[in-house]
């Protein structure tokens, strides 16, 4: 059992019958009343994200959870093959479980959570950014640059997201994973 004051990013719990998985958190001490944690949970099982408020010293049930890399192989359907990068050992895993899967390419390393009681995968953890070749882009029009202008991009995984103008086909650019957005253009 741990308490509110054990709360962290990434900690999974028992919650409401279900396993969740914690994003953000924020400590609030008012200045009237008692102390609570405002948490914002995402659902490891449906992938549902709820906001919930415990009060200050509430006993929560943690689950006991080992991480592992894997290497992602490649899609099937709604199903996505992963390799323990240890044991060779292969999962398959279904797309809801994974955050960003738009922005997965073959061969990228991610981190898998398993339930260290039932052996069971809960969640996969994607690198903070990855980097992909635009493989589709309009071309930006020269001197249309003074604004934060943008446009729409297709990535080599499948993935659109939105770009400045100075983007062009078969550049690569780093895109966040948590929030799928644009952050600067890689040079090779």
């Amino acid at each position: 059992m741990a308490s509110t004051s054990d709360i962290r990013n990434g900690l999974c719990i028992k919650f409401n019958h279900d396993i969740y998985k914690i994003i953000e958190f924020l400590h609030v001490k008012p200045g009237k009343g008692p102390a609570f944690v405002r948490t914002k949970l995402k659902s490891l099982t449906n992938g549902k994200v709820l906001d919930n408020t415990f009060s200050a010293g509430h006993k929560i049930d943690d689950v006991r959870v080992e991480t592992h890399k894997f290497q992602f192989l490649y899609p099937e359907g709604d199903q996505y093959h992963f390799m323990h990068t240890e044991t060779y050992e292969q999962i398959s895993l279904h797309r809801d479980i994974l955050d960003a899967p738009d922005l997965l390419k073959e061969g990228e390393t991610v981190m898998v959570i398993i339930n260290a009681e039932t052996d069971a995968p809960l969640s996969v953890d994607m690198p903070s950014s990855v980097v992909l070749e635009v493989t589709y882009a309009e071309p930006g029009v020269k001197g249309n640059t003074a604004t934060n202008a943008t446009k729409p991009a297709k990535l080599e995984t499948g993935a659109s997201i939105n770009v400045p103008l100075f983007i062009n086909e078969g550049d690569k650019i780093k895109i966040d994973t948590a929030t799928g957005s644009y952050l600067e253009r890689v040079k090779q």
